[in-house]
């Protein structure tokens, strides 16, 4: 492998995600060593997911779910679910179900993940956690397109396009991956991963489990998914909370374009840190400063790139370290090799160490494959909602998002594998239904690299009188467990633990 390829591989694995605290993909039947439970034979854990939840010990079993609900008796698949106990009979409530976020995102280590990180102790009495690889990932009929880190399809944000031939370029390498991914869809799942049928599936883990209703942690898009259980489920949802929220049931163009508004409002907090830090990376000794030095880095590795690093890989890997606070360091090395002229194996080894879970928020060490991740995300995407298919429209938006939002705007605007996705759409986005109970607990911080806090909103205004926000002074993506602010990490404690949803919006202070 060339240190080029080199250093796109380990670049395309540490974006892949745009919209998920990525958890791990592995391969492999659950242990033999069953007990009965309502519907599910709980077993150990296959070997490596048991590694990663270590010491927390997790049962997994399997639920079956229609492959299309619309002809529930044209064949299966398995779902591979996880589940960590409560060990509390008296203050057990019920389940709560997680999900991490993606589309693309294993789940099944994410309950041993929280306890690890240290999830109040009264969540973990009050409810059985459950985790879970949802349909098309991992252990569940899992899809493939046949993406790799060396082709032109290596994650699931577009490259920043620097001008109109640049969109016209990449619609042409889109068109192929749609049309690879049609082709490769042996078994014909692709066509029926849509959040809907997601959130189907859920309720079936429900009634599997023998519960009458669920509770619902969800991150990121597994806000979407949330929000698409409580509107398709109403009666059946008990306590909902969706932390960083995409604003809808579904991911849109609009969404995507948000990813900009999300840089934009979070990399202040980058450039005060590296400003105060100038004499370690010498990155600039004030914001203003450090943001002119991104732009010239981008703007040189556009003209020149470093052994296949070119300006739309800087932009991305800043976007995806710009997640959390913990990664600033590790990007301020990037930059400082960059502007130093550091040669391509330095580069590559920074990128490599930064690895594609340590982006701050992941659920474990090890992340789903490229492959499953890209073509998950691809298929809910573009089976959830009607993209537009002209190039012109993408062009023009690239245009006015390069100008609106000069440092990752060209970039969010520009063209999916959706605008040619050879599927029609089995039915229509999830709407949000604002009738039924007042259980829906939004949690956002104010500044989010790909959930702005615009999305917290528009959510709180589609679910109405149903659900409260809770608007966080923080930066970064994930607040509950995720963060360390106390006010957000108690109003919701106490919101799963003893219902206390607050009574008006709340506002959580930094620290």
């Amino acid at each position: 492998m060339t240190r080029g390829r080199g250093i796109r591989r380990s670049a395309a694995l540490a974006v892949a995600l745009g919209l998920g605290l990525s958890g791990s993909l592995v391969a492999g039947p659950a242990g033999a060593e069953e007990k009965e439970g309502p519907s599910v034979r709980w077993g150990t854990c296959p070997e490596d997911v048991a590694a990663e939840a270590a010491p927390v010990v997790l049962e997994c079993g399997t639920v079956p779910v229609p492959k299309d609900y619309a002809d529930p008796d044209g064949g299966r698949i398995e779902l591979m679910i996880s589940r960590l106990a409560s060990t509390d009979p008296d203050k057990r409530r019920g389940t709560l179900m997680l999900n991490p976020g993606g589309p693309g995102g294993s789940g099944l280590s994410q309950p041993a993940f929280l306890a690890n990180r240290g999830i109040p102790s009264e969540v973990l009495d009050t409810y059985d956690v459950i985790g879970m690889d949802t349909r098309g990932i991992g252990r569940s009929a899992p899809v493939a397109c046949g993406f790799t880190p060396e082709g032109p399809y290596f994650a699931n944000i577009p490259p920043y396009a620097v001008d109109d031939a640049a969109v016209t370029a990449r619609a042409k390498v889109v068109k192929k991956m749609a049309e690879q991914c049609a082709e490769r869809d042996k078994d014909g799942v692709l066509p029926h991963l849509t959040t809907a049928n997601t959130a189907r599936d859920l309720d079936r883990i429900r009634a599997a489990l023998g519960e009458e209703r669920t509770s619902f942690l969800g991150y990121s898009y597994g806000t979407a998914l949330g929000a698409a259980y409580a509107s398709m489920f109403p009666e059946r949802s008990d306590r909902i909370v969706l932390d960083s929220n995409i604003g809808d049931t579904h991911l849109d163009r609009d969404g995507m374009r948000r990813f900009a508004l999300g840089v934009e409002q979070t990399f202040p907090d980058f450039a005060r840190w590296a400003a105060a830090r100038h004499d370690s990376y010498g990155l600039g000794r004030t914001p203003a400063e450090v943001r002119r030095t991104y732009f010239t880095l981008a703007e040189r590795l556009d003209e020149k790139p470093v052994d296949g690093f070119d300006g739309g890989m800087l932009r991305q890997i800043t976007f995806s370290f710009l997640f959390k606070e913990v990664q600033y360091s590790k990007l301020a090395q990037l930059w400082q090799t960059m502007k130093s002229g550091g040669d391509s194996k330095d580069l590559g080894t920074l990128v490599a160490r930064s690895g594609p879970a340590d982006q701050g928020d992941g659920t474990a060490d090890t992340p789903p494959s490229l492959d499953n991740q890209l073509s998950v995300f691809l298929a809910v995407s573009c089976n959830d909602v009607k993209w537009p298919t002209s190039v012109d429209t993408y062009r023009k938006g690239v245009a006015e998002d390069r100008a609106r939002y000069p440092m990752f705007g060209a970039a969010a605007a520009n063209i999916l594998p959706c605008a040619f996705w050879p599927y029609a759409r089995a039915e229509k986005p999830v709407a949000i239904n604002d009738d039924g109970p007042r259980n829906i607990l939004l949690v956002q911080n104010l500044r989010d690299v790909p959930t702005p806090h615009v999305g917290g909103k528009l959510l709180r205004q589609k679910f109405a009188d149903r659900s409260r926000l809770v608007s966080v002074d923080d930066s970064g993506h994930g607040v509950y467990v995720y963060g360390d602010n106390p006010c957000a990490l108690n109003t919701t404690t106490r919101y799963l633990v003893d219902g206390k949803m607050p009574k008006m919006d709340a506002f959580c202070p930094a620290g």
